[in-house]
């Protein structure tokens, strides 16, 4: 079964929400609106929280986890993710916070307590160490990532266009009679 509860939280669903016959989701999450979660992605909200937005496409073999509350880390990290976020293939997330309107690239690593300001693109393969803050408006590459230069006009209009794409996909999905 791809949604199941743990410890008397189920993930919700929002509105036309797609989520893939082989994604597994567990625990205490919340999917956005119109958002969608491919195959073979893993979000497994089952010691935190996972919020995320509307519009936000969780693409093939992604993971996505938190940081518990414990000894060495007392308040724990959960994982939000804001609206028309799209979240490449192979993708893990971990504990981590992300705005609106970002791109991460396929197999980055975005680890805990790292906060992502709206409107960024992760580069493909990049790593995001623990508790770094990538600011609003840049590309950022690399293992540890570094800023790499601004954001064109034309970049930043990508982000919203990626979103509405995978709103299309995942309707087409739902409309060849897919069944969650």
């Amino acid at each position: 079964m791809a949604i199941r509860s743990y410890r008397n939280h189920t993930p919700r669903l929002g509105e036309r929400a797609f989520v893939d016959a082989s994604a597994v989701l567990i625990g205490d999450i919340e999917l956005g609106a119109d958002s969608s979660v491919w195959p073979l992605a893993v979000i497994r909200g089952d010691m935190h929280r996972i919020r995320i937005g509307a519009r936000t496409s969780i693409q093939d073999g992604s993971v996505l986890h938190i940081t518990h509350a414990g000894p060495y880390n007392p308040e724990g990290y959960p994982l939000t993710i804001g609206d028309e976020v799209t979240v490449g293939h192979k993708v893990t997330l971990h504990g981590c916070t992300l705005g609106n309107r970002i791109l991460v690239g396929m197999g980055a690593i975005v680890m805990d307590g790292v906060v992502v300001e709206d409107e960024v693109v992760i580069g493909a393969g990049s790593l995001v160490p623990p508790g770094k803050r990538l600011e609003s408006g840049y590309l950022y590459v690399g293992s540890p990532v570094k800023q790499a230069r601004p954001l064109s006009d034309a970049e930043k209009a990508y982000f919203s266009y990626t979103a509405g794409n995978y709103v299309k996909l995942k309707d087409q999905h739902l409309a060849e009679g897919y069944d969650r």
